[in-house]
């Protein structure tokens, strides 16, 4: 656990595929203590690289979390965690916490890379608490949000101008309303 305490630990939960754009997908992130999810909108690519990692599949060229996890593993280099800091105009911020034993040392990273990493090596994912209460989206009890968790969460994208989220947001509430009629 981090020395931290602003941070929770979340999990993987699901890659779904995007309503608005053809090679767009959702991630969703879990915080088990809350029961609240993250949804954090990846490319294709991202999303193969994070199945991947998660099934622990070996390619027959490496991708770029396998890349780096085969360098830190050369040059006795431990990922102790990955930390989702912030998130600014709908982009994710992450950070690598790397250990060679002595000391630890902090690299910016792009979220789906850093999750990926993170996977394959079996390290913990935290994200800030400033984050989760900002961007997460509480489930209900059949495991999706409500219309108006959704709608809440659609006003603050439109209020940071994060119209492409907002688009995603928005079918969702609109699916979820025609399935209950």
């Amino acid at each position: 656990m981090p020395a931290d305490t602003s941070l929770k630990r979340v999990f993987p939960l699901t890659i779904q595929r995007g309503m608005s754009q053809s090679d767009s997908y959702i991630l969703m992130l879990g915080e088990a203590e809350t029961g609240t999810q993250i949804p954090i909108f990846i490319g294709g690519y991202e999303a193969q690289s994070i199945l991947l990692a998660q099934e622990h599949v070996d390619t027959r060229r490496p991708m770029t979390h396998m890349l780096l996890s085969r360098i830190m593993q050369e040059y006795a280099l431990s990922l102790v965690e990955v930390t989702i800091d912030r998130v600014s105009e709908g982009i994710f911020y992450a950070t690598l916490h790397v250990s060679d034993g002595f000391s630890q040392k902090r690299f910016d990273s792009r979220t789906s890379d850093a999750i990926a990493l993170a996977l394959l090596s079996g390290s913990p994912i935290f994200v800030a608490s400033q984050v989760l209460e900002e961007c997460g989206v509480p489930i209900t009890h059949s495991g999706q949000a409500s219309v108006e968790e959704l709608e809440a969460r659609l006003r603050r994208c439109e209020e940071n101008e994060e119209y492409e989220q907002a688009a995603e947001i928005q079918k969702q509430i609109d699916e979820l309303k025609n399935s209950r009629q």
